[in-house]
C-alpha cells in the first residue's frame, strides 16, 4: 500500500462530508423560512423625523437631527 493512499482517501471522505454537509444546510434553512407575508410587508411606515421640514423652491429639504445620550 502507498503511503499517500490514506490521505486521499481522507481527503475524499472530507470533500464528500462537506458537500452533503453544505446541502444539508440549505434544505434545512429553506425548510424553515417562513411560508405567509413577511412581517415587513404588514408594517406601518416610519414616521419621519422631519415631517414637519418645509421644502425649498426645488423641492428639497434639510433635516438636522441631533442625537443626545
Amino acid at each position: 500500500m502507498n503511503r499517500r493512499h490514506p490521505w486521499r482517501v481522507a481527503l475524499v471522505v472530507w470533500a464528500v462530508l462537506l458537500v452533503v454537509a453544505g446541502g444539508l444546510t440549505l434544505w434545512l434553512q429553506d425548510s424553515a423560512e417562513p411560508r405567509g407575508p413577511y412581517g415587513w410587508e404588514r408594517a406601518s411606515p416610519t414616521p419621519s423625523a422631519c415631517a414637519d421640514a418645509t421644502p425649498d423652491e426645488e423641492g428639497r429639504t434639510l433635516c438636522l437631527v441631533r442625537i443626545t445620550r
